[in-house]
């Protein structure tokens, strides 16, 4: 980053020989910078320097503008990371602006950390508790959290995201799962070893909402919420499979033209796993992901165990105790918004949330907003 600074400068230095006018405020800021480069030239790096240096170069740029330009004051700092108001003279921006993990840093760009934005509004040591657990969905694994756990860490929170059996990196073959509770046994080990003081909110993707739930039934004193992103939200009796029965007939007919059921016992016995054509993949889950998240998935998404899926829940007053709120997707072809709606019609959380333009995987199609509503929920105070 030096050398480009230091480039940046000589020829800063050359167009500014030819162009510049005697004495005056515009000398005096080209000659400061120009010290700043020798002493960083010297060896005097280091992030204290590399920061005055972009503020000294953005401080040049400004004047610049307002000397130069005639048409009335420069470009404003803008603390927003994702969106950028351009100046007067400026023109539109075309296109949706690029996110903050992707877009170039400007020398127009406030360095504001993470943490800081979010303690604007939330103050993490304030919070019930500062740690979310993530649970993914069928097929899916830990990997698939990788945006969140980065966006929710940088902002201060504790994040553990979990795998289920035979699924991400555990090596357990997913067609000899035969129970629900052996699904979620690393959920349920991961719960018997947090403290009896400890609460954690804990989100279910997909089919990790019918993993939740039983989690909320078994530990209710554990979870401050639970939250069901696109998930199956499921009432006392019900298992997932009675969920995605009630998919309109478009979505069910992609559904069925991607399942592949494995037989590891044999044609003759009840499958022993889903499989999900890659071909498909994108139509069914990733419908508005960047192309390198679907690659990723592509390579990463193993069998669903069917037994869980068939299995049906106990629920009692545990469950109840915990406080439920809901994510919907508008854009999901895997769970349909009529289906997610008619969940929370049959059985209302405490508070509905709907992430608009997202396909079944908010995590990939939108990060920053998903991370936005899950701070938002972490704030929302005990009753």
């Amino acid at each position: 980053m030096g050398g480009s600074l230091s480039c940046f400068f000589r020829r800063e230095k050359e167009k500014r020989t030819r162009r510049r006018k005697p004495g005056g405020q515009q000398d005096a800021a080209v000659a400061a910078v120009l010290e700043s480069s020798r002493r960083w030239e010297k060896g005097r790096s280091g992030r204290a320097m590399e920061d005055g240096l972009i503020q000294e170069a953005a401080a040049l740029l400004l004047l610049q503008q307002q000397q130069n330009g005639g048409n009335g004051p420069g470009l404003p700092f803008d603390r927003s990371t994702s969106l950028r108001y351009p100046g007067t003279g400026m023109k539109k921006q075309q296109g949706l602006p690029r996110s903050s993990s992707t877009r170039p840093r400007s020398l127009n760009d406030a360095v504001v950390p993470p943490q800081q934005l979010v303690n604007r509004e939330t103050k993490i040591d304030d919070l019930e508790t500062n740690h979310f657990v993530l649970v993914h969905g069928g097929g899916f694994g830990a990997w698939c959290w990788y945006k969140t756990i980065a966006l929710l860490e940088d902002a201060g929170f504790k994040v553990s995201a979990i795998d289920l059996t035979g699924s991400g990196i555990h090596s357990f073959d997913s067609n000899n799962i035969t129970s629900l509770p052996q699904y979620v046994k690393p959920l349920t080990d991961f719960f018997e070893k947090l403290g009896d003081t400890e609460k954690v909110i804990l989100i279910g993707h997909d089919f990790g909402g019918t993993c939740i739930s039983y989690a909320m039934e078994a530990f209710p004193a554990k979870i401050s919420k639970a939250v069901f992103l696109a998930a199956t939200m499921l009432k006392n009796g019900q298992n997932a499979l009675h969920i995605f029965s009630q998919q309109h007939e478009a979505a069910n007919d992609l559904m069925h033209q991607a399942q592949i059921f494995l037989y590891a016992n044999g044609k003759e016995q009840p499958p022993t796993a889903i499989d999900l054509e890659k071909s498909l993949l994108k139509d069914l889950l990733f419908n508005r992901s960047p192309l390198k998240d679907i690659a990723l998935a592509s390579v990463s998404m193993r069998p669903i165990p069917f037994a869980p899926v068939l299995e049906k829940l106990l629920l009692t007053d545990n469950h109840k105790s915990v406080r439920r709120f809901y994510i919907e997707t508008s854009d999901d072809n895997a769970i349909s918004l009529p289906v997610q709606q008619s969940m929370c019609e049959s059985d209302p959380p405490e508070k509905v949330f709907q992430l608009k333009g997202s396909d079944h995987s908010p995590f990939f199609s939108k990060p920053q907003a998903l991370h936005k509503l899950l701070v938002e929920i972490a704030s929302i105070p005990p009753l």
